[in-house]
């Protein structure tokens, strides 16, 4: 039997990144990441992307795959996942899938769902609507045909409108076309802490005080944050509020809280997909540690 492959999930701020690390170093680990934003060059600080140093001291895989400006998706991701996986495992590696996006974790223990590609002639008008009408709006109407549906959505608006887009045009919904096979099994290691929200407090300062704001510009300058459809990299987290900052638009105090709030929000979501799609139990940070050791000693 094929030996699975491990995935080490926990919401952001937990701290999976360097509990990878450490383990890279003690182990023959190469790190492959699951974050929908690390994959776009320039958002380094409001993603908590691996430095150089580390990226340097551990091989780490689907950073900085795409500008900004670039489509990119998780079918994009899968397949460049799988590549990696194949290459680390034939050079006798144990790849380890580290990160928090549910739906591209979801892609690679699962399979890609088998809906029909977007139309962006389709999507542009449910993305005004959104803009209109609001997404709880839109969410009552996908809770109307199919409420296990509009629960799947997680409030993401970037789903809700995949959703009414492939619903209105097939009378279906994303989630009840059925799935790929996946190239291989895995065992997912999941965990958070009792502090969380505390980490999540001093992250969001350590970041303003990094340069956040300047990097919103920066990504602003690339990329219109008021484009319909709404453009992937300004649904990254905070990144909106940065702007506003630097833009005088919001004081930092306004921009702290906000971030903080929708960071917390995000990571009870994380928590969720993980025991609800991903099927894993919540550990403490040390019991995942002991456990991920203990699966990717050369012994067992």
């Amino acid at each position: 039997m094929t030996r699975p492959l491990p995935i080490l999930t926990a919401p952001t701020a937990a701290g999976k990144s360097a509990l990878a690390l450490r383990l890279a170093h003690e182990l023959p680990v190469e790190i492959i990441s699951a974050d929908a934003f690390t994959v776009y060059r320039g958002l380094d600080i409001g993603t908590a992307k691996p430095t150089p140093a580390e990226r340097t001291d551990v091989p780490h895989y689907l950073l900085d795959v795409v500008n900004v400006g670039e489509p990119f998706d998780v079918a994009q991701w899968l397949s460049l996942a799988e590549q990696a996986i194949s290459d680390i495992l034939n050079r006798d590696k144990l790849p380890l899938i580290v990160g928090g996006t549910g739906f591209y974790l979801s892609a690679l223990t699962r399979g890609l769902p088998l809906t029909p590609p977007s139309l962006p002639a389709e999507r542009a008008p449910i993305e005004a609507e959104l803009q209109a009408r609001g997404l709880d709006a839109l969410l009552a109407e996908i809770a109307a045909h199919n409420p296990a549906e509009a629960k799947r959505m997680e409030r993401n608006p970037r789903r809700v409108v995949r959703a009414l887009e492939i619903y209105r045009r097939t009378g279906q919904f994303p989630g009840e076309f059925g799935y790929t096979r996946p190239a291989h099994t895995y065992q997912v290691f999941a965990f958070t802490r009792p502090d969380l929200e505390i980490r999540i407090n001093a992250r969001v300062t350590a970041m303003l005080d990094a340069g956040w704001p300047e990097e919103a510009r920066r990504l602003a300058e690339q990329v219109n944050p008021t484009q319909i459809p709404q453009p992937t990299v300004w649904q990254a987290l905070g990144y909106r509020e940065a702007l506003a900052l630097a833009e005088g638009r919001l004081s930092r105090e306004q921009a702290a809280e906000t971030i903080t709030l929708q960071t917390r929000q995000y990571a009870k979501r994380q928590l969720t997909w993980a025991r609800t799609q991903l099927g894993a139990a919540i550990q403490t940070a040390d019991e995942a540690e002991t456990a991920l050791q203990a699966f990717l000693s050369p012994a067992r």
